[in-house]
C-alpha cells in the first residue's frame, strides 16, 4: 500500500481555503469602498502632476522664447560691430592710398 502524501494534500487544502477567503474577501463591500478611495486618490495625485507638467511647460516655451530673443539680438550686435569694422578698414585703406 502506498502512503498518501499529507503534507502535501494539507498545503492543497489550505491553499484552497486561504484563496476562498481571500476572493470573499477582496469582493467585499468594504474592500470595494477602499478600493474605489485609492483609485479616486490616484486620479486626484494624476490631476496634480498633469496641472504641474502643463506649468512646466509653459516656463520651458517661455525661456525658449527668450532665449531666441536674446541670440537674434546677440546676432544683430554682431553683424553690426562687423559692419563697423568694415567700414574702418575701408576709411584706413581710402586714407592710406
Amino acid at each position: 500500500m502506498s502512503r498518501l502524501p499529507w503534507a502535501k494534500l494539507g498545503l492543497f487544502a489550505g491553499g484552497v481555503l486561504f484563496g476562498t477567503a481571500g476572493i470573499k474577501i477582496l469582493s467585499s463591500k468594504d474592500a470595494k469602498k477602499c478600493y474605489t478611495n485609492a483609485t479616486a486618490a490616484v486620479l486626484r495625485a494624476k490631476d496634480t502632476v498633469m496641472e504641474t507638467v502643463t506649468t512646466v511647460r509653459e516656463n520651458c516655451d517661455d525661456i525658449l522664447s527668450d532665449a531666441k530673443d536674446i541670440n537674434a539680438e546677440r546676432a544683430a550686435a554682431e553683424a553690426e560691430a562687423a559692419i563697423a569694422d568694415t567700414a574702418e578698414t575701408v576709411i584706413e585703406d581710402a586714407a592710406t592710398e
